[in-house]
């Protein structure tokens, strides 16, 4: 493994699998990139909420300043969990847009970062709800060229 993909969840299972990530990256010397993925509806209730607390009425807030937001909190949730561990690492927030799939926006991600190693959490779900619903780690799995980490919670 030489550079890794993280997708961030603020769940107790995101933090174990970044902090799982973290481990196997500082002891193969391996880079770690963690991607924040947004829904466009976080990315509009996150704008809307942005717009409200700015300094003025005429204040508004585009994509990259919601996503440059994003990405700061991502950093301090990294910083937290890998604090005492060495080993290189890059927040990188995107929104997933309405045409594609969460697990469309890591593929892309990962082949963009030139990922060979992605670790992500997932849902446990009957056959009939992995059909019905999608299964974003299924597809992960499926789609990706290299290994997958997954901890279903």
């Amino acid at each position: 493994m030489e550079r890794a993909l993280v997708v961030l969840e603020t769940s107790e299972d995101g933090q174990t699998i970044l902090r799982e990530a973290g481990e196997l990256a500082a002891g193969v010397d391996a880079r770690l990139d963690v991607l924040a993925l947004m829904t466009p509806e976080e990315y509009e209730e996150k704008r809307e909420t942005l717009e409200a607390a700015g300094k003025g009425e005429h204040t508004t807030y585009n994509e990259r300043a919601v996503l440059d937001n994003r990405r700061q909190r991502a950093e301090e949730t990294v910083e937290e969990a890998l604090d005492d561990l060495d080993v290189d690492w890059n927040t990188v927030a995107a929104l997933v847009g309405d045409s594609e799939t969460e697990a469309d926006r890591i593929l892309q991600s990962a082949e963009k970062h030139e990922t060979d190693h992605v670790f992500l959490t997932g849902k446990k779900r009957s056959p009939t709800g992995k059909a019905v619903f999608g299964d974003r780690s299924q597809a992960v799995i499926l789609n990706f060229d290299g290994p997958v980490t997954t901890l279903l919670g």
